[in-house]
């Protein structure tokens, strides 16, 4: 199927057509990689280095229903994860970076249109924990006890998207009783999915691992000192076990899934590089084919030209030319197509910016393209004696 599509690219780049459906091809591809690149220089707002995640099954059918005895063992896992002498600190959460399991929620503005947005509740010491940079306001704390008003912290995108240039800091969102939140801090812009992913909106709403009202988080994030080693893994979960024996823990370093994550997100754009890359070399190594039956079928105008004194580079660059202008042709209906996205928000989370490079991008390997397979078969042609041309048949 492979070899059919890119003998149909090589023999459509003569016609505009068939540029404009390459040149659609390869702007995907490079879309793709040229947004992973932009996102990945842009910082997570987090750090797992030392970080240890334990999960907690309380294996029960549902999660909706927690007595006060569940949640007095929950408070015991939290000091009993604390007491130990390579623990820096921890905190728990509903959800953590890397994990497959995240809640979101929409949100009405004040200029009316709702938002959506990615929650997770989490405890008082999660900020320090994964060392997340506060940069207004502040974080959770025993001062948020006895609010009336639940307290939230959004990350930097969203406090720009709700509030513009205004200060966040006590600000009141969401019109409805369920809905109100106070913003008591904003943290650099979280990126949950890793370096690769463009980050979003993002609130965290406090919770507490020792309130009977609330369903407490089931997950625990750990902070081990520097150099601490491997053992401690083993040594975490006998404890966990130890403080809750009726439930079963998971217990592994923030890094294995991260790792995990980045593998998820990077191998369908490696294969899908691979194969345009594939692609493009069957697409010009049948374009020199195509372009040198173009050459054997027009012996007799090269001779006349030569007659006529058109010298070798004339030649060379009359086949070129048309070539490329062909290309340009294509180039400019691909564009064309290409540029509607943006203009109906069809671009998702991608940037004009990502979005306008990766169009030059593309274009600039069209031509290269174009150029290079088809300069062998043009040069090819100038060798050819007038006299031999004139009496091809």
């Amino acid at each position: 199927m492979l070899a059919v599509m890119s003998t149909q690219m090589s023999a459509a780049l003569h016609r505009p057509e068939g540029a404009a459906f390459s040149f659609l091809v390869l702007f995907a591809v490079v879309l793709a990689g040229t947004f992973y690149a932009d996102n990945y220089r842009d910082p997570v707002g987090f750090d797992i280095s030392d970080v240890w995640l334990a999960s907690v099954d309380v294996k029960q059918e549902s999660d909706d229903f927690w007595d006060d005895k569940m949640v007095a063992q929950m408070h015991q896992l939290e000091l009993a994860i604390r007491d130990m002498p390579e623990v820096e600190t921890s905190a728990g959460a509903f959800s953590t970076p890397y994990m497959t399991n995240y809640s979101t929620s929409e949100i009405d503005t004040r200029n009316g249109p709702s938002e959506r947005y990615e929650l997770d509740e989490v405890t008082d010491a999660f900020a320090d924990t994964l060392r997340m940079n506060v940069t207004r306001g502040r974080f959770f704390s025993r001062d948020d006890d006895a609010v009336t008003i639940p307290s939230v912290v959004l990350n930097e995108r969203f406090a720009r998207a709700l509030f513009g240039d205004e200060d966040p800091i006590g600000q009141v969102v969401g019109r409805s009783d369920d809905d109100r939140m106070r913003v008591v801090g904003v943290v650099s812009d979280y990126k949950r999915n890793g370096e690769y992913s463009s980050g979003g909106y993002m609130v965290f709403k406090r919770a507490k691992l020792d309130d009977p009202k609330r369903r407490p988080p089931r997950n625990f994030v750990v902070r081990t000192r520097p150099g601490t080693p491997a053992e401690f893994e083993a040594k975490l979960a006998r404890t966990l076990e130890a403080t809750a024996p009726n439930w079963s823990f998971d217990v592994k370093p923030l890094d294995e899934l991260h790792e995990g994550w980045n593998r998820a997100m990077v191998a369908p754009l490696i294969v899908i590089g691979l194969v345009a890359g594939f692609l493009m070399l069957m697409v010009g190594l049948g374009l020199m084919g195509v372009l040198w039956q173009s050459v054997t079928h027009r012996m007799q105008e090269i001779g006349l030209r030569r007659v006529q004194g058109a010298t070798a580079a004339d030649i060379c660059l009359q086949f070129l030319g048309e070539l490329l202008v062909v290309c340009t042709i294509g180039v400019v209906v691909g564009s064309v197509v290409v540029v509607q996205a943006p203009l109906l928000g069809l671009t998702g989370p991608i940037g004009g910016g990502v979005f306008a490079s990766s169009m030059a991008i593309a274009a600039g390997l069209i031509y290269l393209l174009t150029a290079a397979c088809g300069f062998y078969p043009s040069w090819m042609a100038t060798r050819i004696e007038p006299v031999q041309a004139l009496r091809y048949e």
